[in-house]
């Protein structure tokens, strides 16, 4: 038997499944690719496609199923467009989702009330669609979040969240899953991985989202679930990161058992906060002065999880621009370079285009170069593999430019994501 990998299969396994996907797609980039200058490095192009509170799709609730999917269909095309190979789609934004699941109740951001079915499905046509124009599909799941209020009798009456009013902790105007109960952490597992036992999804994906940002004056009251499952812990710091610890390693042990039973090679990433922890606070951090450290208010322990090798991916969301004084893109990028370098862990650098030409952000957002300056930045360190852009809608609408400034300086063809 080979070399077991970090996802258990063997090194010639996986070896023949990245060859038969790329096989099977080789078309979607053809002579365009071949003609770039030849050995053209493999290059993550991303897209966020949001669904939460109809930030990009669909545009808004109620929309005929026909509607819905042209709009999807359009949002496909622009990746295409703009030489992008992979979206990353919201399939499960608030504990309701995007296909016929028996975990969780259809999302009301299709029709406008949660539990009504839309006539079709999202997540099959995306898989379905992107692959047939070249692209990944990574499906993105957030977690814990149950719904943007903290009114429990407006989610369906059916809905995890109300028959288990135990597993639900109000904070900051919204409900969460306690991520302390192990019943939970196994719940949400189960919904999530649903998807990818039934569809050909390319990677499972997290965002930013563990335990909630901070709200100042409130208390995230999960005080019976520490007192009954904390002993051990120096503090309930360290066992509120060990819950994200468990829910992480778990998952990622579970997607490997489904690619070995379904002979699948469906990656793990997750896109945190770019700030692990501040040089100041710890001298492993980076050079920043962030009011945010994931490690000590999210209880996010971001680097662990790369260094461990648990997951296939990183997307550090590095929403700053070259120069600003407190995170400072050109400080963050060679720390997660670092933290990644030798691990096996692909680095994809999550980019703010929503900022490029808003009035409200600072002078370098108003130039429509200072994304294309963060990928030459990025050309220095061979352990960034590519870029993600937030989001959807301003890689169609592109308000200043900044996003056809990329693609002119950057991506004169299409090329395969990194296998």
């Amino acid at each position: 038997m080979g070399q077991i990998t970090r996802r258990g299969l063997t090194a010639a396994a996986a070896g023949a499944l990245a060859s038969a996907v790329t096989v099977g797609r080789a078309a979607a980039y053809g002579r365009e690719e071949r003609g770039s200058g030849g050995g053209r490095e493999p290059q993550f192009r991303g897209m966020w496609l949001a669904t939460v509170a109809n930030r990009d799709w669909p545009s808004k609730p109620g929309l005929t199923a026909a509607e819905q999917r042209a709009e999807l269909l359009a949002f496909l095309d622009t990746a295409v467009a703009r030489r992008l190979n992979a979206v990353v789609f919201q399939v499960r934004p608030t504990a309701d989702v995007l296909w016929p699941s028996r975990y969780e109740p259809w999302a009301e951001y299709l029709t406008g009330v949660q539990g009504r079915d839309p006539g079709w499905d999202p997540l099959g046509t995306a898989v379905r669609e992107a692959h047939r124009r070249g692209l990944e599909l990574h499906a993105w799941f957030n977690p814990y979040r149950v719904a943007n209020h903290t009114d429990p009798t407006r989610l369906t009456p059916t809905h995890p969240a109300r028959l288990h009013p135990e597993w639900v902790v109000p904070y900051g105007g919204k409900l969460y899953y306690n991520p302390g109960l192990p019943e939970v952490r196994r719940f949400v597992q189960d919904a999530m991985l649903d998807a990818v036992a039934r569809y050909d999804i390319d990677a499972v994906h997290w965002d930013d989202y563990f335990y909630p940002y901070p709200v100042a004056g409130q208390v995230f009251d999960d005080a019976a679930a520490y007192e009954r499952h904390g002993a051990g812990f120096p503090d309930r710091a360290a066992w509120r990161r060990d819950n994200i610890d468990r829910l992480v390693l778990e998952t990622a042990e579970r997607i490997e058992r489904l690619n070995r039973r379904q002979g699948r090679r469906v990656r793990f990433g997750i896109s945190p906060f770019a700030v692990w922890r501040n040089q100041a606070t710890d001298p492993l951090g980076s050079e920043t002065r962030a009011g945010v450290q994931t490690y000590d208010d999210l209880y996010a322990d971001t680097r662990k999880w790369v260094r461990e090798g648990w997951i296939d991916y990183i997307v550090p969301q590095v929403y700053w621009n070259i120069g600003f004084a407190a995170a400072d893109y050109a400080k963050l990028v060679p720390w997660w370079a670092d933290v990644v370098r030798g691990t096996g862990v692909n680095l994809y650098i999550g980019e703010a285009l929503y900022k490029a030409g808003d009035p409200a952000q600072p002078a370098p957002w108003q130039d429509p170069a200072e994304l294309s300056r963060h990928l030459t930045f990025d050309r220095d360190y061979p352990q960034v593999r590519g870029n993600v852009y937030f989001s959807a809608k301003e890689v169609a609408a592109d308000r200043n430019g900044a996003m056809a400034r990329v693609v002119a300086d950057h991506y004169p063809s299409r090329v395969r994501p990194p296998r």
